[in-house]
């Protein structure tokens, strides 16, 4: 159960987020908190800390400014996420285009690095997305573990905490995206095929094509999604309006 802090806090950051405070703006102080939400100052000031900590916040013995988003720490992404009803589509193409490139640069360095056994591990995960019948969910969570295991295998931690960071902002924030997920299994059976063969023959350079139709499959695949997903909002919205 969420504590009185964190109550704050989400109101606080769901505040600056949204632009109701400006850069460089005194947010409100420790006594008018601690009234607005009934709350001692410990649990103000508890608030406070997770919002320097994220990076929303600069906390003077003065009082709390508001930071540029730019200079927030990879922790605002999710709370960026999980301001609206959906996602921002934007916000999860960007991140996506991050972490697929984060991947392809860790697929490269597991040509380089990798023993021929770490290969064929990287190997079989590839082949379910071949062989497998997989329903969108388990297709998704197959793709995943496809790509912790050549993050795992790059061997090149920050790489690692960066998209996995990444990864663990926006995946729960994708859930209400998750009925309406559609994929081509085909296409995405067809391009895995050919980067289970490159990984096979240590190929470099079809690697770098393989995992740009790759990222290309993914994007069309969220297109897909959200487009679906505020069909639906608008067909409730209407069948409500014609309901009253």
């Amino acid at each position: 159960m969420a504590g009185k802090h964190d109550q704050i806090a989400g109101s606080l950051i769901k505040d600056i987020l949204a632009g109701r405070y400006r850069v460089t703006e005194r947010l409100p102080s420790e006594r008018d908190l601690a009234a607005r939400f009934d709350a001692n100052r410990g649990a103000v000031r508890e608030a406070m800390k997770k919002l320097e900590q994220i990076g929303l916040a600069d906390v003077q013995p003065g009082g709390a400014r508001v930071r540029d988003q730019g200079e927030a720490s990879l922790d605002v992404i999710g709370h960026m996420l999980a301001q609206g009803d959906l996602p921002d589509a934007v916000l999860v193409a960007q991140i996506m285009d991050v972490i697929d490139n984060l991947v392809s640069d860790a697929a490269e360095q597991c040509m380089v690095r990798a023993s021929d056994a770490e290969l064929a591990t990287i190997r079989q995960h590839t082949r379910r997305l071949v062989e497998e019948d997989l329903d969108p969910e388990a297709h998704t969570l197959a793709r995943f573990e496809l790509m912790h295991a050549i993050m795992l295998t790059s061997q090149n931690l920050p790489l690692r905490l960066i998209a996995r960071t990444l990864i663990n902002q926006m995946a729960p924030n994708l859930t209400p995206l998750h009925p309406f997920a559609r994929f081509d299994s085909t296409a995405y059976r067809v391009v895995a095929q050919r980067l289970e063969l490159a990984f096979a023959h240590r190929d470099s350079e079809a690697l770098r094509g393989i995992f740009k139709e790759f990222s290309q499959l993914n994007r069309d695949t969220l297109t897909r999604a959200f487009d679906a997903a505020r069909d639906a909002a608008r067909n409730a919205s209407h069948q409500e309006a014609v309901s009253q």
